[in-house]
């Protein structure tokens, strides 16, 4: 289980996560839905002590995460919202590290790694560079780091921009399973039908501010006749103005 409490970020007078109170149980794939700004990003890197929030709360499992960070870090694997990190080393080295980073034993990673680096067709890639690969090969090559180790929890922001279908097609199953265990995955998405597909719960963002939370199928049964894009508009988006849409289009 984890417990986000009263979790607030503020830069100067901006606020980039005001108040967020929401539970998160495990045996759930849980998403994150909002507007670039809207505090996706600022929760998950709060969850992986990235961001230390100006107020607020996180209990992983029982552990508060400001007083046993360590023993939280371990039960937490991360994608960041760009794979553009580490480009020195090659994807074997960046694999390597991550994995010296939990305590399992060698044969347990070596088995998993073989596995993961098949599934994402990268074995031919392992020994180059990341500084080389296209945004899509670094994307997989991050996944493959943050998978490795397999601990309880998945945090991924925006885990499948730049892949493609093949590889999302797999890690969307990979995220099924995970969560079929008993585990928790939670992850960041602007693209609503992979959030329909994918969430049991999902937590809709605004400025900062949580304005849903709940399953997709509460949400749709809610407001029926509607899709869930424009619902999620309605709730998350800015006020329609047709007007300007055909001033542009006539321009």
């Amino acid at each position: 289980m984890i417990e986000i409490h009263d979790l607030t970020k503020r830069y100067g007078n901006k606020t980039a996560l005001d108040h967020l109170t929401l539970n998160i149980k495990p045996g759930q794939i849980f998403g994150f839905l909002g507007h670039n700004g809207a505090g996706k990003s600022t929760t998950l890197k709060s969850l992986v002590s990235i961001i230390n929030p100006t107020s607020g709360s996180i209990v992983v499992d029982g552990l508060n995460l400001d007083q046993q960070r360590q023993a939280v870090k371990e039960k937490i694997s991360y994608v960041p919202d760009t794979p553009d990190i580490f480009l020195q080393l090659s994807a074997s080295e960046y694999w390597d590290l991550l994995a010296a980073a939990y305590n399992q034993s060698e044969a347990d990673i070596q088995q998993r790694r073989e596995q993961l680096v098949g599934l994402f067709e990268m074995t031919a890639h392992a020994d180059e560079p990341m500084a080389s690969f296209s945004h899509g090969m670094r994307q997989k090559a991050i996944l493959i780091g943050a998978l490795l180790p397999d601990p309880d929890i998945w945090i991924l922001d925006e885990p499948m921009q730049g892949l493609d279908p093949q590889a999302a097609f797999d890690l969307k199953n990979l995220m099924k399973a995970h969560a079929a265990k008993g585990k928790t995955v939670i992850f960041s998405t602007h693209n609503l039908d992979t959030a329909q597909q994918l969430c049991d719960q999902l937590a809709i963002l605004k400025k900062g501010q949580l304005i849903y939370n709940g399953s997709v199928a509460d949400l749709l049964a809610a407001h029926p006749q509607e899709s869930l894009e424009t619902i999620y508009l309605q709730m998350a988006g800015r006020p329609t103005n047709d007007h300007l849409v055909e001033t542009i289009e006539g321009d």
